[in-house]
């Protein structure tokens, strides 16, 4: 296995047609083993005769990478990311990426299109749109700084947050983080040909339904934004089967219009 990939869930030895492998990309401070509750969900969705493989990224300078130098550039994570993932273009590839990882995510799609081996799908949860991405300057906070604005996120048990050893470890690889995603700018190119499926919580305090619909400009097949009611920046850690459900069915295709799956149920906007 590739240093910057592991495998939450094996695939079958011998896949039937049209069995996917899911590759999901962390959150800032995030590592692979984030994704294991999604892997099990996406188990219990795919049984039969096409099982989705699960595997997730593994950034370096976390986790069992941690004797290796962090990467501050977006693109650069997403370069040598692609060069792991490419790998695995010999069957369907559905690409999941949450608040920092839907932006590398969607850089890695950018590369495997270009490659010629784009993905089936992109699904792309609690993040700005690239062309959305507003810069900040988080990462030059002093650690009660970086600690207040991880607070907010919600996405931390209290407890680690007071754990001076933990805080140790953790707050270098945030920082980095945050480095990368404020540094990133959008390089304008050809819209995506890949279906895209933005996932977003309503009280998420990062990023707005407005700025979650806005990745609909950023793909020239099927889009698909679905708000999942009284939900913050992590969202999705209560809604695996949900995040699941998006990533065994079938994207959406082109037709022209933004469909919007909203807390109350189902409509299309222009």
């Amino acid at each position: 296995m590739d240093p910057w990939l592991r495998r939450l869930r094996p695939g079958p030895a011998h896949p039937a047609a049209g069995a996917a492998r899911v590759v999901c990309f962390p959150h800032a401070g995030g590592g692979a083993g984030t994704y294991r509750p999604l892997a099990t969900a996406v188990a219990a969705r795919t049984v039969g005769d096409r099982p989705h493989e699960v595997l997730a990224v593994q950034y370096p300078g976390r986790n069992d990478r941690i004797r290796e130098a962090r990467v501050e550039d977006l693109r650069a994570l997403a370069a040598g990311a692609h060069r792991a993932v490419a790998a695995l273009a010999d069957r369907p590839l559905v690409l999941l990426g949450h608040s920092m990882g839907a932006l590398v995510a969607y850089e890695v799609a950018r590369l495997l299109e270009r490659d010629g081996t784009g993905p089936a799908h992109l699904v792309v949860s609690g993040a700005w749109a690239p062309s959305r991405v507003r810069g900040g300057t988080v990462h030059l906070r002093d650690d009660d700084g970086l600690i207040d604005e991880i607070r907010r996120t919600r996405g931390t048990d209290p407890r680690l947050l007071d754990n001076r050893d933990v805080l140790a470890m953790a707050l270098p690889v945030v920082r980095s983080d945050y480095k990368a995603v404020e540094t990133y700018r959008h390089r304008p190119g050809p819209a995506l040909a890949t279906p895209v499926t933005a996932l977003t919580g309503d009280r998420d305090p990062l990023v707005t339904v407005e700025e979650a619909a806005a990745w609909a400009e950023h793909t020239a097949g099927g889009f698909r934004l679905r708000v999942f009611p009284g939900g913050d920046h992590f969202y999705l850690t209560g809604h695996w089967p949900e995040v699941a459900d998006h990533l065994v069915t079938a994207p959406p295709r082109p037709s022209g219009r933004c469909e919007v799956l909203w807390p109350a149920g189902a409509g299309l906007l222009a």
